[in-house]
């Protein structure tokens, strides 16, 4: 007779869903720099309606992160403790109407070519960033001159407690790579308003943008996209990040498995063997020589989460 499976302790405490637990499941299979530890428990909920039960229900005191496509993200070395929830298909569906409602799961550049080909421009600075609605939402991303914030009309998002809210873009709050949106709330969906226009010249300017994030960006290499927010600081005498990184020395510092990319030096690139140490670490280093340098304060673009490893634990 076969011994009983063993459930994970944090799962026993769980409630039950129709969408699926994992345990220790792996993260840096996802993320886009390849590197970082496990979740303790994963969560893919079947729909919003199994989402906001799980919110509900689940004990006050287990952590909940939520992460995207992993494409400006690094998850550390220690893996992230408690409930890490990825949203799945039925949150990555595009709708074209006087509006362009999209989940919060669905991929910024899909956003971009289903506007499109509906004939919806405004939105093709979605295709030059790597990541999901939800994401965009949550640092009010933005490229090539346009923001997030510029095109919103409003979002659904579940509070920690799994109340459904219908934001504004009042109630969101957008300021330079920051949304005012508790950090406990998960975006569900958004709603943002385009202009009518060609879909072929929408297609051109989609292929500019594009064309620019080829010949200047590392984009085919393991990195978590642009790595620090520009300054704002007087300090800064109106210079972007990669120009005060530059001027501090940083292009082509390593540490590790872990560069500052030659190409474009405001992106950080996993060599091939790098951990999420050695990518923070040189983060950190970038940060102080340039503080050295310049006075200014670089602040985190990429998001960080889970804990480092344990002291003696095996590379």
């Amino acid at each position: 007779m076969m011994a009983a499976q063993k459930i994970h302790p944090l799962i026993e405490r769980l409630p039950a869903v129709r969408g699926r637990y994992t345990e220790n499941a792996a993260l840096a299979g996802i993320t886009w720099f390849r590197v970082g530890g496990p979740a303790e428990v994963a969560f893919r909920p079947a729909d919003r309606d199994d989402l906001a039960a799980f919110l509900m229900t689940k004990p006050a005191d287990v952590p909940v992160t939520v992460i995207g496509v992993g494409s400006n993200l690094l998850v550390r070395d220690g893996g992230v403790p408690g409930v890490v929830i990825r949203l799945g298909r039925d949150f990555v569906t595009v709708d074209i109407g006087t509006t362009v409602r999209a989940g919060a799961a669905a991929l910024d550049l899909n956003v971009a070519l289903a506007a499109r080909n509906g004939g919806v421009g405004g939105l093709e600075f979605l295709s030059g960033i790597p990541g999901t609605i939800g994401g965009a939402l949550r640092m009010n991303g933005g490229a090539y001159g346009k923001e997030i914030k510029d095109v919103i009309v409003g979002a659904e998002a579940l509070d920690a407690r799994g109340r459904l809210h219908r934001l504004t873009p009042a109630d969101l709050g957008f300021t330079y790579r920051h949304c005012a949106v508790a950090e406990d709330w998960i975006f569900l969906s958004a709603e943002m308003q385009g202009t009518a226009d060609e879909p072929a010249a929408i297609a051109q300017r989609m292929k500019s943008i594009q064309d620019q994030r080829e010949s200047t960006q590392p984009i085919r290499t393991r990195t978590g996209g642009s790595t620090f927010a520009n300054p704002t600081q007087p300090e800064a005498d109106g210079r972007k990040a990669w120009q005060l990184i530059d001027a501090a020395g940083c292009r082509g510092l390593k540490i590790g498995g872990a560069m500052v990319s030659e190409k474009h030096c405001n992106f950080l690139i996993n060599t091939g063997d790098a951990s999420a140490a050695d990518i923070e670490n040189l983060g950190e280093e970038v940060r102080r020589r340039v503080k050295l340098q310049s006075g200014v304060d670089l602040q985190w673009e990429i998001r960080r989460i889970g804990v480092p490893a344990a002291r003696g634990a095996a590379a």
